[in-house]
């Protein structure tokens, strides 16, 4: 099995195969052994899983994906890598590479067809510009018992962090609609060929296996929630008027003041909960 991690090794299979790394698709190939052994374990893989890995890469997370998961299929949008991974990863019978692009692939029917009789996780080194849409299509299909990513550090404490705090945003309310975050370990730029000018934070997401809030309409929720974030310095009734003008700010007081909430209150304050209530009551208006 090729050293992935080997900077030497990498580099001299990346010129014999004429590859050069793409800053539009944030290519950056991990050069510590350390860092995708940790993931794996921390993600809790074993031969009962079935793993969807967005990204391989040249297939350093993914060779270890394999020796610990029953299945591994692989979704990767360069076709560039197509030889490369032919002989690093060529080894492996529980690998399935698809060269498909993730935001255009159907994750849910996927997993429910490669995957029958495995516990399904996701696992990913992700590229920082598609940090978000992805981790929103793999959350969205509601098919994974946890999703285990690298990214940005500031996106991980993001998505991790509690309401009323400066980082809590609607993305990190979003994520944590569908499950229950858990920072992981950070990774230094020197983790990386090339070397990125960020930290990178490990984080798992474990999924609810049935989610616990009492939403009427799961599409009104996140429109509240990001009313609810759109004017940060203003206060959550400004907030909602704005993002529900057919019902205008006196009915909008009224929607607060009926959940308890004060007129001065900020929408970033507010947990799940809260802008459940708060969806619920603007979904009755909107239906009476």
């Amino acid at each position: 099995m090729i050293d992935l991690c080997n900077a030497q090794q990498l580099k001299e299979l990346l010129a014999r195969h004429g590859f050069h790394f793409s800053k539009a698709k944030g290519q950056n190939f991990l050069i510590q052994s350390w860092v995708p052994r940790q993931i794996v374990e921390y993600a809790e893989i074993d031969k009962g899983c079935g793993v969807l890995e967005i990204g391989p890469g040249v297939g350093p997370l993914t060779q270890q994906l394999c020796l610990g998961a029953g299945k591994v299929a692989a979704l990767e949008v360069d076709k560039t890598l197509r030889p490369i991974l032919a002989e690093t990863l060529g080894e492996f019978e529980n690998l399935e590479i698809i060269w498909q692009d993730a935001l255009k692939t159907d994750i849910a029917a996927l997993v429910k067809e490669r995957f029958q009789g495995l516990r399904p996780m996701a696992c990913a080194n992700l590229p920082y510009y598609i940090t978000s849409p992805v981790l929103s299509v793999l959350l969205e299909a509601k098919c994974f018992d946890s999703v285990t990513v690298m990214v940005q550090k500031e996106v991980a404490q993001r998505i991790a962090s509690k309401a009323g705090t400066g980082d809590y945003s609607a993305f990190s309310v979003f994520c944590q609609y569908y499950a229950q975050p858990e920072l992981l370990f950070d990774v230094p730029p020197s983790c990386f060929m090339p070397q990125p000018k960020v930290t990178s934070s490990v984080i798992r997401l474990k999924t609810y296996e049935k989610l616990p809030w009492e939403i009427a309409d799961e599409g009104l929720f996140f429109r509240t929630v990001r009313a609810s974030f759109a004017q940060r310095r203003k206060t959550l009734q400004n907030g909602l008027s704005s993002g529900f003008p057919e019902l205008g700010k006196a009915v909008i007081a009224e929607i607060l003041t009926q959940c308890g909430f004060s007129l001065n209150v900020r929408g970033e304050t507010l947990d799940i909960p809260a802008f459940g209530r708060i969806s619920n009551a603007i979904a009755a208006r909107l239906n009476t």
